[in-house]
């Protein structure tokens, strides 16, 4: 393969350990007022990074650096005949062997000038040189640089918040594993690929490559995947082998395959991350920099990622996946409750914001899901709904008033839902934060449930035949239970007060009840719970 790669030369030393702080440009340095910095010699890089300040009036200071200092001296430690030898030549080369980034040297007391030969050796090995005025201190360089580190770590902190929070965000997009890519190809100013278990690009994103660096960064991807293990075969993760399989051979050590690798390739820089354990996604990253802002940023998105590629090829996705096929293609819930977990009965959970946003937020969404326990979430309209096992507790949620259904069978799970409804309206209409259906043993369930049917079809046939008998039934039904409220039934219903007067007062002329009378309410609101 073609193009420059960055590899480590065994007789060379090693590379400086450069200290884990945010750097700062040395231009910066040099512009900040007050300081009266110079630059007399040494190549004008705009991109030389300080990564601290360091005093030493040692002849010798490569023992004490860790590479990419700004080394301030005052020259306590020139001879007097430095001058006509090799001392400023072997003093600056140990300087650039340490990784340091520049010299400073300070004018007075000691020296009235920067001598000439430390000004042409630092020319010479391409050591920046900085003279430092006499009415700056050493001290007050450093805290401009601490300064200007306390700056830059601010930016790069935020500039990874806000990664996180874009990058979190694309997440729940209809597409989210290609919004992922997009926003992290655009926050590293790179491009991102998304890789199968089989090393196809199934996405990518961000600016494009030459090929060189596409045909690298595949390569690297294919370092970091993850052999695919028993958990993929053709059986399936659960089922036993046949009886008559042969017995599988006993698999020989091998070094770990890494989760994460990177190069450089013509400038550029690779990046690949293990996606998951052992589904064999992975993900690829180039970018022009190489820095621990957009590691972090890289590795949030691997995260997300992960998640995402696991839910698709996990069991439990696939099994909402099968059951959802099989509602669609007419089969009860009974038959698919199974697949969604081992629960026997369910509840439904009806939940809307308590502010009244219409459209909450997918990430808010979410995270009632979450909170609840369940990924079982229904977001179509202004109801979130939520289908969860029985025996988790239901609270209430900061943000959210819920109604709660009594626990249910699978082939009760639509009777649940009009419970949970019902609940979530009178909870609006209480503003209370969360209402359960009512479980306890009531007058109603003592009389035989055919004849209760019966009886409340038909005292409340004249209502459910008439032109609108769901709007009535339903205004009559929330009428009853807010103890005939009107503005409290108007508020539960989302109408005017007049709308409720006036449909209360037709289902008593149809019904031909007085709906003053406390028993003709009792009684209606028994046939209403069993109609």
């Amino acid at each position: 393969m073609e193009g420059t790669h960055t590899m480590p030369d065994p007789a060379a030393p090693p590379a400086p350990a450069v200290p884990p702080t945010p750097p700062v440009l040395l231009s910066a340095l040099l512009a900040v007022d007050g300081l009266g910095l110079r630059q007399i010699a040494g190549p004008e890089d705009a991109g030389t990074a300080v990564h601290w300040a360091h005093t030493s009036e040692m002849s010798d200071p490569y023992p004490y650096l860790l590479g990419g200092e700004l080394l301030l001296t005052a020259g306590v430690h020139i001879p007097e005949a430095a001058g006509s030898g090799t001392y400023f030549d072997d003093y600056v080369s140990r300087i650039v062997a340490a990784g340091g980034a520049a010299l400073g040297f300070g004018v007075a007391p000691v020296h009235d000038s920067v001598p000439r030969a430390l000004v042409a050796s630092c020319d010479s090995y391409g050591l920046p040189l900085i003279e430092v005025p006499p009415r700056t201190t050493f001290s007050g360089v450093a805290r401009a640089v601490w300064q200007l580190m306390a700056r830059a770590r601010h930016a790069e902190l935020r500039r990874v918040t806000e990664a996180q929070q874009a990058l979190a965000a694309a997440a729940s997009r209809p597409d989210p594993a290609r919004a992922v890519l997009r926003r992290l190809a655009q926050r590293v100013r790179g491009r991102a690929v998304l890789y199968g278990p089989e090393g196809t690009e199934l996405a990518s994103a961000g600016r494009e490559t030459a090929t060189t660096v596409t045909q690298a960064l595949a390569a690297l991807a294919t370092r970091v995947r993850p052999s695919r293990g028993a958990g993929n075969c053709a059986n399936g993760p659960d089922e036993p082998a046949p009886a008559n399989a042969p017995k599988p051979p006993t698999p020989s050590p091998r070094t770990p395959t890494p989760t994460s690798a990177t190069d450089t390739v013509n400038g550029t820089h690779l990046a690949a991350y293990t996606l998951g354990t052992s589904h064999g996604f992975t993900l690829g990253v180039a970018t022009p920099h190489r820095t621990p802002g957009d590691h972090t940023i890289t590795s949030v998105a691997a995260v997300l990622l992960s998640l995402l590629t696991d839910e698709r090829q996990s069991g439990t996705g696939a099994a909402r996946a099968s059951a959802l096929v099989q509602l669609l293609l007419g089969a009860e819930p009974q038959e698919v409750a199974s697949l969604l977990g081992r629960a026997t009965h369910w509840r439904v959970v009806h939940a809307r914001p308590s502010d009244g946003d219409p459209h909450p937020g997918s990430l808010t969404i979410a995270a009632l899901g979450t909170a609840l326990g369940s990924t079982l979430v229904d977001a179509c309209g202004e109801t979130v709904r939520v289908l969860l096992p029985a025996d988790r507790e239901v609270t209430e949620q900061p943000g959210w008033t819920c109604g709660v259904s009594a626990p249910a069978e699978p082939h009760a799970w639509p009777a649940a839902d009009v419970q949970a409804a019902r609940a979530l309206a009178r909870a609006r209409a209480t503003r209370t934060a969360l209402v359960r259906h009512g479980s306890r043993t009531t007058l109603a369930q003592l009389v035989p449930e055919d004849d209760a049917t019966a009886h409340a079809h038909a005292l409340l046939a004249p209502l459910t035949t008439a032109p609108g008998a769901a709007a009535l039934t339903e205004t009559l039904r929330t009428w009853l239970s807010l103890h005939g409220s009107w503005d409290r039934t108007a508020v539960a219903l989302a109408v005017h007060r007049n709308t409720v007067r006036q449909r209360i007062g037709r289902c008593a002329a149809l019904l031909g009840a007085d709906l003053d009378d406390p028993d003709v309410r009792m009684e209606l609101w028994f046939a209403l719970r069993r109609d």
